[in-house]
């Protein structure tokens, strides 16, 4: 589980498009410590929270039963991003039919 979680901080570092020595400016620690971290570190949660916010993330815990409905929010929002299209962009499309 805990490399899980460093994958996704170094996900989220890579998209945001920041170096580890970028790290320092942001949370307070090192390049050296925060490749560590990365690598194979151990972090305690009040390190986790300050990294979390140098990447303007947020830390949480998801009910099992909820992390399917989290991950489907997520890949929507990721597919609007992508293709620049909202769902909100239209609510009614294709409920009411044209009469002309």
């Amino acid at each position: 589980m805990i490399n899980s979680i460093l994958q996704q901080i170094k996900q989220r570092r890579l998209a945001l498009d920041l170096k580890q020595s970028d790290m320092m400016l942001r949370v307070g620690v090192s390049r050296q410590q925060y490749q560590r971290l990365e690598s194979k570190g151990n972090p305690r949660l009040d390190t986790l929270e300050l990294i979390a916010k140098g990447l303007n993330s947020e830390l949480m815990l998801i009910p099992k039963e909820k992390l399917g409905a989290v991950m489907a929010l997520l890949e929507q929002e990721s597919s609007e991003v992508t293709t620049g299209k909202k769902f909100s962009d239209d609510p009614w499309q294709g409920l009411l039919e044209d009469e002309s």
